[in-house]
């Protein structure tokens, strides 16, 4: 990993003693929060391809990218416009292909933005030019998540938070928030009554959960709200305790009342992922994230 001036870079070098090649690729995206890591992109011509090496923020440490294989580095994934769709906010697609890795660069919309939850802004943005009241201009142009149905709330979340095994009905960057996410994505039907991975899928494993079943109002922001920074895990025992009472735990005899101050690593527990594996060094590595499968798990289950 190098710097040079104002640009980053990431280079390799393979082969042996006296007949050594370098190549060397300049980071042109950032994928990735940092909170558990990040991963880079770099453009030949108007392609997108995934860099090799990824930082990993357990332990402050780089590895290789996940789906890398140990051996000489590999710089010709390219990235698909399904993936970019959930770590950019649009990049216009130059081919039909699901998989192709073609895009116009001046389009790219980097981060997740206003747009995603509420619908394009440009024809509100021009609207606001003529002199358009407020009221009218947030009523006909600015979709509203918290005013769609809790089935349109929760799609809107489950487009990058329902898992990878998705079969796509239309292109990426077309779903509209409000619209069914069944007219864009389906569910892999082979995978359907497997226990979902962790990974991207909080919605899955919502829907599984009998606080979700049972609670015909309950959607992803009754815990989450969007526009806050997250906060820690423990915190959101709070909500659990607007339908539940503490003395009803059957671990409440035994903590006493400071139980309600952790529903969540019990109800919610971490759980190591499959998904995103990478091979680095002699270490087969594995993220680990928070199941939304809201249930009473066994000791052997709470990892």
């Amino acid at each position: 990993m190098e710097k040079r001036g104002a640009e980053y870079y990431i280079a390799a070098v393979t082969g042996f003693a006296g007949d050594l090649q370098r190549r060397s690729e300049e980071v042109g995206v950032v994928v990735g929060s940092g909170v558990r890591g990040q991963s880079y992109l770099y453009w030949r011509g108007d392609q997108l391809f995934e860099l090799p090496v990824s930082y990993w923020s357990d332990g402050g440490r780089w590895i290789n990218s996940p789906g890398y294989r140990n051996g000489p580095p590999n710089f010709d994934r390219p990235a698909s416009p399904r993936c970019l769709e959930c770590h950019v906010s649009y990049i216009k697609a130059l081919s039909d292909d699901p998989m192709g890795n073609r895009y116009d660069r001046e389009s790219l919309v980097p981060g997740i933005s206003c747009e995603v939850c509420h619908g394009p802004g440009s024809r509100h943005a021009a609207l606001f030019a003529t002199g358009q009241t407020k009221r009218h201009l947030q009523e006909t142009l600015i979709l509203n998540p918290k005013h769609f149905a809790r089935d349109s709330q929760v799609d809107l979340c489950a487009l990058c938070h329902n898992g990878a095994a998705q079969k796509e009905n239309a292109p990426a960057f077309s779903f509209t928030p409000g619209e069914p996410l069944a007219r864009y994505l389906s569910e892999d039907t082979a995978t359907a009554d497997m226990h979902p991975d962790v990974h991207a899928n909080q919605v899955g494993l919502l829907k599984r959960s009998r606080c979700y079943l049972s609670s015909p109002e309950m959607s992803c922001s009754t815990c989450h709200d969007v526009h806050a920074a997250e906060r820690p895990a423990a915190s959101y025992s709070e909500r659990c305790l607007t339908c539940h009472r503490v003395e009803s735990c059957g671990m409440e005899k035994t903590m006493g009342p400071s139980i309600k101050g952790n529903c969540i690593d019990c109800h919610m527990p971490i759980e190591q992922t499959n998904a995103i594996v990478s091979e680095t060094g002699n270490q087969v590595i594995r993220t680990r994230m928070r199941t939304h499968w809201i249930k009473v798990y066994a000791p052997a289950e709470q990892q």
